[in-house]
């Protein structure tokens, strides 16, 4: 029997995919690193842990890194434990808003796809404004000398266009230009990751005081260069920390979302997820402690606000060269990180357009013949991000909003499987969590609420106010016209029914 060519669709995978109602239209070209790589490039340890460094830090101290980050990375990778599951068993594209309503009902779903669906478009512009800040000031600034100081949003605006414009192209022709470079992300955080951590330690003005990683000291408010409101709470502050992990560890759903372009994607995808948590948490861990080390002081760190992250660079010892050769590294992995971001929200968009849950479906749906990728969602999801990013406040804002939206789509689906596990839920994937199943998404709820409450803290509360104006607005615009309108991803009958039309959109997409 001749070997399957690797470029081929996987017949079982295609035969599931045919099973759920749905045709193989997107190009299955994706192996197991690759999956892994793409959730590992957006949760990017060298994203979040450094943008968003200061959120962490400036509320207890050192022990919000090193007692605040395992402790969110435990309440993430329950999180990611529980989704793996239900991955396993229902492997498509935009895979929280089909669990939802496989296991739930169209309603939950589409709810669940609407927050994840903003959530997405939050974390592509968090991320792509904080790969312009980080090239305005690591490169431009600390590199090349350039006086970026009266540079405004007009400049951000620019700057993150042109981000996305690359980005758009680089996803608009081909998964295979993705993959590539998101596999190539994948090695390049684990070197530069490695890397910083060394190069701040060995180079550090400071002999190295591990008690400080298990020291609280309250960063908040004036302290901590009003990163955070001021708190006379301990325990307060050292919760406001979590955002770091909250923020950081998130957007391991991409797995998922490229469930139909991945091969053996029952057994891939919950793999990918659980290795991209644990590997990030991981190297995670140890590079922010490192910054922690290597500080000069706490509280003189403390007192740069969100600019401590930089200014523990500044005092390092290292070579300029080294420094430069590290900013270089920290910006380029950030943007493709941002590249997967956008592969993921454009997946999210496609698959809901394909069940008809967004204006204009039949074009957002649409896959080019030449590429196999959903190009107008692509595009799609690139303007709405960079019209997100027209607010003044946008990283802060988006960061907390983008982590709330995404954990709360991510505990939707899985409240919905602890209470169809059993009933409606008979079949599980190759990968279950057997007798532990209903207690791992109980904890996953819990985590999953305390790390989106974090991020609804004052001085995000306007993400707090915006999460309940959608809840209210999304409740009364599916109970006043698409509870009517909206079907739903295909079940039953609908399935049988589409297997003719799955038949003449492969035909024709074979045929390109």
């Amino acid at each position: 029997m001749s070997k399957k060519s690797p470029q081929q669709p996987h017949d079982e995978d295609v035969k599931q995919l045919h099973a759920l109602g749905y045709a193989q239209e997107l190009s299955r070209r994706m192996s197991g690193f690759s999956n892994f790589a793409i959730s590992f490039s957006i949760i990017c340890i060298l994203a979040g842990g450094i943008t968003a460094f200061a959120n962490g830090f400036n509320s207890a101290g050192g022990a919000a890194i090193g007692i605040g980050w395992p402790l969110g990375g435990l309440f993430a990778l329950i999180v990611a434990l529980a989704m793996a599951q239900i991955s396993s068993a229902f492997p498509t594209a935009g895979g929280l808003y089909h669990w939802s309503s496989i296991l739930g009902n169209k309603g939950w779903g589409w709810m669940t796809a609407w927050f994840n669906l903003l959530g997405l478009i939050f974390v592509v512009a968090s991320v792509d404004v904080g790969i312009y800040s980080l090239f305005r000031d690591l490169i431009l600034k600390q590199l090349l000398g350039i006086d970026t100081s009266g540079w405004g949003l007009s400049q951000q605006l620019i700057g993150v266009g042109l981000i996305l414009l690359v980005q758009g192209a680089l996803n608009h022709y081909g998964i295979r230009v993705t993959t590539l470079m998101t596999d190539l992300s994948g090695y390049l955080i684990f070197i530069v990751a490695i890397l910083l951590t060394l190069s701040v330690l060995i180079f550090s003005p400071v002999a190295l005081d591990f008690s400080r990683l298990f020291t609280f000291t309250n960063l908040t408010g004036a302290a901590g260069g009003d990163v955070w409101p001021e708190t006379q709470s301990m325990i307060q502050a050292f919760l406001l920390g979590l955002i770091l992990v909250c923020y950081t560890v998130t957007g391991f759903d991409a797995s998922a979302h490229t469930s139909e372009e991945t091969r053996n994607a029952a057994v891939t995808v919950p793999r990918s997820m659980l290795q991209s948590v644990i590997w990030s948490v991981l190297f995670g861990y140890i590079m922010v402690s490192a910054f922690v080390l290597a500080m000069p002081s706490i509280k003189e760190g403390g007192a740069q606000g969100f600019g401590v992250f930089g200014w523990m660079m500044e005092n390092s010892r290292m070579p300029a060269f080294l420094r430069g050769l590290l900013n270089i590294g920290i910006v380029f992995a950030n943007f493709l990180c941002g590249l997967a971001c956008l592969t993921s929200c454009s997946r999210m968009i496609y698959a809901f357009a394909r069940d008809g849950g967004l204006p204009a479906s039949a074009k957002l749906s649409t896959v080019n013949e030449t590429y196999r990728t959903p190009v107008t969602a692509i595009w799609t999801g690139a303007v709405l991000a960079l019209l997100a990013t027209i607010y003044s406040e946008a990283f802060s804002v988006l960061a907390a909003g983008c982590a709330v939206f995404l954990y709360i789509s991510y505990i939707m689906p899985v409240a919905a499987g602890l209470l169809a596990e059993g009933n409606t839920w008979k079949q599980k994937g190759p990968f279950s969590l057997g007798v532990y199943s209903k207690l791992v998404a109980i904890l996953a709820i819990l985590g999953g609420l305390v790390l989106a409450w974090v991020g609804m803290q004052a001085p995000n509360e306007k993400v707090g106010y915006l999460t309940v104006a959608l809840i209210v607005g999304l409740t009364v615009l599916w109970w006043a016209f698409e509870r009517r309108r909206f079907q739903g991803p295909p079940t039953g009958e609908r399935i049988a029914a589409r297997q003719r039309e799955i038949a003449e959109v492969e035909a024709r997409l074979n045929r390109n």
